[in-house]
C-alpha cells in the first residue's frame, strides 16, 4: 500500500428537505385542516478515527464527499426522512485543517474519536406547523435549510514513540530492520527510503514503536529534499534517535546540520530528548571510532553511542536507552492525565 500523509478533500453536508403544503381531504370531512409534513434533515459529514489504517491513500482517489438531501415532507403529516451521514474514516494521528492549511479543526489521536465537520441543513416546516386559531388554512411551507460546503486538509502525523533521523544513507533502515520485524528497502545509495516506516521494537517483554523517516538534507525545513514533508511525524515522538554515518569524513558537521534543520522547523523538535548513535563502526578501525566519538561527545556535550546496524554491535544498548527515555515520558504523561 502506498503511503500518503496529506490530502485535500471537498465536503458538503446535505440540504434539508422542503416542507409540504397539503390539506386533509376525505369524504364527509368538509373542512379538513392543513396536514403538510416537515422536511427531513440533511446528512452530516463526520470524521472518525478508526483502527487498521496507517495512510490517507484512500483520499487520493476520492476527493469529494457529499451527504444526501433530507426527504421532502408529504401530506397526512408525514415528515421526510433524515438523510444518512457521511463518515470520513482516518487513521490514528490525523489532523484536520481548514482550507488555509493552518487553522486546526481537530486532532484525532485515539481510535473512536469523532468530529463533526459539516452539519446538515434542517428540514423546512410544512404548513401543518403554521396552523393557529386565527390562520386555519395556512399555505406557507419552508424550503429546507442549506448544508455547509468547504475544502479541508487531512494531515497524518504518525504516532510513534521514537523517531529515527539523520542524513541520507546513515543506516536508519538497516537499524530498523535489525531491531524490529519491519522490512524497509535497504540499498547503498541516498534516499532509499521514500516514505516513513514503522517498526515495533521489543526489549525485555516491553515494546515501543520506532519510525524511520526519509533522510534529511540541508534546507529540509524550508522544503528541500524529501525529509521536510515528514518532519511533522517527529512532533509526536518522545525521543529522537539521531544516527550518524561513521564512515563520513566529518560526523560532527553532519550532526550540526541536522540539529540546525530541526531547530529551523520549529514545533520544539530541537528540544526533544536526543540519543546520538555513531553508526557503521564495523567499517572503522578502533582508533577511528575512538577519535570520532571523542569529537562528537565534545561537540554535542552528551553521551554518544557506537553501534553497527549490520553486525548488531551496540544496538541493544541503544534500544535500552531509547526505552528508558520513552518510559519516563509515558510516566510523566500518565501523571499529567491523572492530575488533570
Amino acid at each position: 500500500m502506498k503511503f500518503l500523509d496529506q490530502a485535500k478533500v471537498y465536503i458538503e453536508s446535505g440540504h434539508g428537505g422542503a416542507g409540504a403544503v397539503s390539506f386533509r381531504r376525505e369524504k364527509f370531512i368538509e373542512f379538513g385542516g392543513p396536514d403538510g409534513g416537515n422536511g427531513g434533515k440533511g446528512g452530516d459529514v463526520w470524521a472518525e478515527c478508526v483502527d487498521g489504517l496507517n495512510t490517507l491513500i484512500d483520499y487520493r482517489y476520492q476527493q469529494h464527499f457529499r451527504a444526501a438531501r433530507g426527504g421532502h415532507g408529504m401530506g397526512r403529516q408525514r415528515s421526510g426522512a433524515n438523510a444518512p451521514d457521511v463518515v470520513l474514516k482516518v487513521p490514528k494521528g490525523t489532523q484536520i485543517f481548514a482550507e488555509d492549511n493552518e487553522t486546526l479543526i481537530a486532532d484525532l489521536t485515539e481510535v473512536g474519536q469523532r468530529v463533526l465537520l459539516a452539519k446538515g441543513g434542517d428540514g423546512g416546516f410544512g404548513n401543518e406547523h403554521y396552523k393557529s386559531s386565527t390562520n386555519r388554512a395556512p399555505r406557507r411551507a419552508d424550503p429546507g435549510w442549506p448544508g455547509e460546503e468547504k475544502w479541508i486538509w487531512l494531515r497524518l502525523k504518525l504516532i510513534a514513540d521514537a523517531g529515527l533521523v539523520g542524513l541520507p544513507n546513515a543506516g536508519k533502515s538497516t537499524f530498523l530492520s535489525r531491531v524490529s520485524r519491519a522490512k524497509p528497502k535497504i540499498a547503498d545509495y541516498p534516499f532509499t527510503t521514500l516514505k516513513p516506516q514503522l517498526g515495533v521494537v521489543k526489549t525485555n517483554d516491553r515494546e515501543f514503536v520506532l519510525a524511520d523517516l526519509p533522510g534529511l538534507i540541508e534546507g529540509a525545513a524550508d522544503g528541500a529534499g524529501l525529509g521536510h514533508r515528514f518532519l511533522g511525524h517527529v512532533e509526536r515522538c518522545a525521543v529522537i534517535l539521531h544516527l550518524l554515518d561513521g564512515t563520513a569524513e566529518d560526523p560532527v558537521a553532519n550532526w550540526k546540520l541536522i540539529r540546525k534543520e530541526l531547530k529551523a522547523y520549529g514545533a520544539g523538535l530541537d528540544k526533544k530528548p536526543e540519543i546520538i548513535g555513531l553508526n557503521k563502526i564495523d567499517a572503522l578501525s578502533e582508533e577511528e571510532v575512538k577519535e570520532k566519538l571523542t569529537k562528537l561527545r565534545r561537540s554535542a556535550k552528551r553521551p554518544v553511542f557506537a553501534l553497527s546496524g549490520v553486525s548488531g554491535a551496540g544496538v541493544d544498548e541503544v534500544v535500552a536507552k531509547l526505552y528508558e527515555v520513552i518510559a519516563e515520558a509515558r510516566a510523566a504523561e500518565k501523571a499529567e492525565a491523572e492530575n488533570a
